[in-house]
């Protein structure tokens, strides 16, 4: 078998969570230049908030940046809760989620996207960004390396091509072109009201609450410095003009959905005034994160789906985390760039077939109701049994370090079998 070339050539698309993980834990391996590429002509993080779960806060330690978080740049729940479900017609508390053995370092916090991003950009070498480059063209070489053009005249060759840009991955569809997004169904309005006005409304609970109808939910949760995040999900039909990027929502489609909610989530709403709205699109599992021996995927770009259980971030950073480690595994053993990328995928692919399941599980229960003649507390009360319950908290104390350490081990187990055979 080959070795690893002495100076592994890698260029990352993308510098969001996905990207800026990645090049932490790749920068300091000896053997490897590599390249951060991203279109912006600036890194900024745009959004309302994000979850840093139990498993995101463990892919931190691992790359050093959870110190770069400071206490009060976070909300955590005063009662030790991760989250709460209440009926939004009466306000009632239905299930709350705790969180069991958590390490107090641990607890789950929710943030400004900003935070994470600036946490990770923190321990990033950024002599190694290059921003202002939209990736066009992938060429296979017949040498197995691959030759990058972007937008702006610039070239590059590399021997690993790692896709964290996103859903809607450019890496993604060259490494896979028949795989193909479509709208969901769902779209998400978010948006930030000042933490002064809703805290202010009687009953509203400073807490991380989804206030839930049979099939659609309003989400509020403080993120400090002053505001209070939104974040709506609701069925709305295809009219040719859905973008999953943001763009100023009506507000009179806005509203639409929530016409049965009870007084509480009707006066949340309308302390809105600016509110984006984004189409949500996915597409079906990938059997393989892998390509070509020579491109792996990571973060959004490996399991496209809009919002991946609020825990996104913590999937792209145990991307990276295996990546990383396989492929200094694969130069330690004098193994190929291919075989690490196999051995990620062993890692990685099983994972998101998993969560995969679940949601397979979600729509059984969604088609389930729709059989049925259940009043808005019924609905409320079957949706949160069968998609809010403890049936998928496992991914997020997920310990993807211990699961690497045993994908490793057992793959020199059977080298070393195979070799004395």
């Amino acid at each position: 078998m080959p070795n690893p070339q002495p100076n592994l050539r890698i260029a990352i698309i993308g510098a969001g969570p996905a990207g800026l993980g990645a090049a932490i834990a790749l920068q300091s391996l000896p053997f490897a230049s590599l390249r951060i590429y991203d279109q912006a002509s600036e890194l900024r993080e745009i959004g309302t908030g994000l979850n840093i779960q139990r498993n995101t806060w463990r892919m931190l330690d691992a790359l050093g940046a959870s110190g770069n978080i400071k206490p009060e740049e976070i909300f955590r729940a005063a009662d030790g809760h991760a989250m709460q479900h209440r009926n939004g017609r009466t306000g009632e508390l239905v299930a709350e989620l705790g969180q069991g053995d958590t390490p107090e370092r641990h607890l789950h916090a929710r943030a400004f996207r900003s935070i994470l991003q600036r946490a990770l950009l923190a321990n990033t070498d950024k002599s190694k960004l290059r921003l202002s480059s939209r990736l066009t063209h992938i060429i296979e070489n017949p040498s197995g390396s691959l030759s990058l053009s972007f937008q702006d005249g610039h070239k590059d060759e590399v021997d690993l091509l790692i896709g964290a840009d996103g859903v809607r991955s450019v890496v993604r569809q060259f490494a896979f072109p028949e795989h193909q997004l479509i709208y969901t169904g769902k779209t998400a309005y978010r948006g930030l009201i000042p933490t002064e006005k809703l805290l202010a409304i009687p009953g509203f609970p400073d807490a991380v609450t989804f206030w839930h109808g049979p099939k659609d939910w309003v989400y509020t949760c403080n993120l400090r410095h002053g505001m209070y995040e939104l974040t709506c999900m609701a069925g709305v039909p295809d009219n040719g003009d859905r973008v999953s990027w943001g763009e100023k929502a009506d507000m009179e489609e806005f509203k639409t959905p929530w016409k049965d909610f009870g007084p509480l989530v009707q006066t949340i709403l309308s302390h809105a005034t600016d509110v984006q709205r984004f189409a949500l699109f996915a597409g079906p599992r990938l059997e393989s994160v892998v390509a070509k021996g020579s491109i792996a995927l990571v973060g959004d770009a490996s399991h496209p789906l809009s919002g991946a259980f609020g825990a996104g971030a913590g999937f792209a950073l145990e991307d990276s985390y295996v990546l990383s480690q396989a492929v200094a595994w694969a130069y330690n053993q004098k193994h190929s760039i291919s075989r690490a990328l196999d051995l990620y995928d062993r890692v990685r692919s099983p994972h998101y077939k998993a969560m995969y399941d679940i949601l397979d599980d979600f729509r059984r229960s969604d088609a389930e109701m729709e059989q049925l003649d259940l009043s808005f507390d019924e609905g409320v009360a079957h949706s949160i049994r069968d998609k809010w319950g403890p049936g998928f908290s496992w991914l997020y104390s997920y310990d993807v370090q211990e699961v690497w350490r045993k994908a490793a081990a057992d793959e020199d187990a059977r080298l070393q079998l195979a070799s004395h055979l």
